[in-house]
């Protein structure tokens, strides 16, 4: 039988853009930045969408290495990707409003080979759950009350 786990969080948006997010006894805030019409309490959704793939990859990496006993000190992750602001605004319907990609660079810190390097990053990228939600086609519902 496989041992799911369900998160949940709530939010609460007020009359501008901060929204405060309660996740078990966590709160925080996601925000816009001030030239955005925000008060930048918080990183904006994509900046939080990208921090929580750079979590899940060291989380996920972490997991690999140490059942796999490799060496991992530690290491750098960068992420970007872009997206059109004109299809945000409802200026323009020409593309999609998501990024068109996103751009993921590790630095390892490591003294794996080169076959250990390769094997480990196709293991991470199967294994980790916020990179395949991403990726994927994740089943989405949206309703209001």
């Amino acid at each position: 039988m496989a041992k799911m786990r369900t998160y949940r969080i709530e939010a609460k948006s007020d009359d501008k853009y901060k929204v405060t997010v309660t996740s078990g006894d966590r709160t925080f805030y996601v925000d816009q930045p001030l030239f955005a019409g925000g008060t930048d309490a918080g990183a904006s959704p994509m900046e939080y969408l990208y921090s929580s793939l750079a979590g899940c990859i060291a989380t996920t990496a972490r997991i690999i290495a140490t059942q796999k006993k490799l060496s991992l000190n530690g290491m750098d992750i960068k992420i970007d990707g872009s997206l059109d602001l004109d299809v945000i605004y409802g200026k323009s319907g020409d593309s999609r409003p998501g990024v068109t990609g996103i751009n993921v660079n590790l630095a390892l810190d490591s003294e794996m080979s080169e076959v250990e390097r390769k094997s480990f990053l196709e293991e991470l990228h199967s294994r980790c759950p916020v990179l395949d939600t991403i990726a994927a086609v994740t089943p989405t519902t949206l309703t209001a009350g």
